[in-house]
């Protein structure tokens, strides 16, 4: 099993959690020990953790614990194989309720990567009402 951090649209309630994980075993609310700018950004108003630790904000997300098969469908919704897609990287992040800290999966993107920015860096990604659902896109990355 993997943990994985998720801090974007894959989240509980969010419009990407059941394509992903559904069998996930959710952990609970967590934070990054370390900062990171977490940011909207390009064509489809997507959430974006920037791989530039120490930088931005700590950030709240979700943990939860995969399968081999899950972290691979993760990957591929993340296009960790593609050049432009994310680079998956471990993170410290620490229990929101009672400070635990456990190392987890996060997926991050390099800021060249990205066509445009449309937000501070957060501290927690809230659904942005101008987010693109993968279903109603056209074209690639």
């Amino acid at each position: 099993m993997h943990k994985v951090f998720i801090y974007g649209t894959l989240k509980q309630g969010f419009p990407n959690h059941g394509a992903g994980l559904t069998s996930a075993a959710y952990v609970g609310r967590f934070r990054t020990v370390t900062a990171f700018p977490l940011v909207v950004g390009g064509k489809w108003f997507s959430p974006y953790l920037l791989d530039e630790p120490g930088q931005g904000q700590r950030v709240y997300g979700e943990v939860f614990q995969v399968s081999d098969d899950g972290l691979a469908t993760l990957d591929r919704m993340e296009g960790t194989d593609n050049p432009l897609g994310y680079r998956r990287i471990s993170v410290v992040v620490v229990a929101a309720e009672d400070g635990t800290a456990l190392e987890a999966w996060t997926d991050v993107k390099d800021r060249a990567m990205l066509d445009g920015i449309h937000s501070k860096a957060l501290a927690e990604y809230g659904l942005d009402p101008r987010y693109v659902v993968p279903a109603k896109r056209m074209g690639d990355f």
